[in-house]
């Protein structure tokens, strides 16, 4: 349960790439890389573009289920992918009381791709107690206020990570190109806003992004990538502070892999 622990965790938003970021030497390097800077986590939430669910829901933590491969038409190989991390039960009820009661348990549901597929390269030991949990709704305030609920598990020693993609444009993906090539001007547009927000820490700017930042629907023509950052800036968020460090940027396949660390 909550207490024991004087480190407050940070809060992370990654790009977390599809099944093929295990073959790009550059993102997997950069993640690994990132994990060496962190303070070791007691536990890890994970909020995952990948999961919409209300009301709100975590993923198994009575016992250990298989990872849901929820992606079609990749070569075999990233269908035999395993993440045999601890469950985390205790993290479970604490998420359950901060959240009014409401959470579901979905025994059944194992960690999508956009929670292991970066814990992969940043934990490959597996040996972390991992929870997911779901977004209720894609509304930028709504999920600020999820995060701002789930930020005392910090204190605990819990990382909460969002992961996205900082632009989701799936038009843009071409895997004939190489994967450095340049991206389309939406995608820089939006990726070069993003980060002058967040380092102003415009807070009301980055949770009405669809009408502050340029090309936003291009960049997100649906907004389940970027809306993890909202849990993620609610969980940061304290005192009107909202310090971060830009840890990785670029691009791949034209889409912007720019993720935040948050420390306060």
């Amino acid at each position: 349960m909550l207490g024991g622990m004087t480190d407050r965790a940070p809060v992370l938003y990654l790009s977390h790439g599809a099944p093929p970021l295990a073959d790009d030497a550059t993102w997997k390097a950069e993640l690994a890389s990132w994990s060496t800077q962190l303070a070791r986590p007691k536990q890890i939430l994970m909020v995952s573009a990948h999961w919409e669910a209300a009301p709100i829901a975590v993923s198994a933590s009575a016992r250990k289920v298989p990872l849901l491969y929820d992606f079609w038409g990749f070569p075999q190989k990233y269908y035999e992918v395993t993440y045999d991390a601890p469950t985390a039960p205790d993290l479970a009820a604490d998420v359950d009381r901060l959240l009014g009661g409401v959470v579901q348990r979905d025994e059944s549901r194992g960690l999508d791709h956009g929670a292991y597929v970066p814990l992969v390269e940043m934990y490959p030991d597996a040996d972390i107690p991992v929870l997911q949990l779901s977004m209720p709704t894609l509304e930028p305030r709504a999920l600020f206020e999820v995060g701002r609920a789930l930020a005392p598990l910090r204190d605990a020693g819990t990382m909460i990570v969002g992961s996205g993609f900082t632009t989701h444009n799936l038009r843009w993906f071409n895997p004939g190109a190489p994967a450095d090539a340049p991206a389309p001007a939406a995608s820089v547009e939006f990726d070069h806003w993003a980060a002058e927000a967040m380092a102003t820490q415009d807070v009301d700017a980055l949770l009405d992004t669809d009408h502050r930042a340029p090309a936003a629907r291009i960049a997100h023509p649906r907004t389940e990538h970027w809306a993890p950052l909202y849990v993620a800036l609610g969980a940061a968020y304290a005192g009107g502070s909202l310090a971060s460090t830009s840890v990785v940027d670029g691009f791949w396949y034209g889409l912007s892999k720019r993720s935040w660390q948050f420390a306060n």
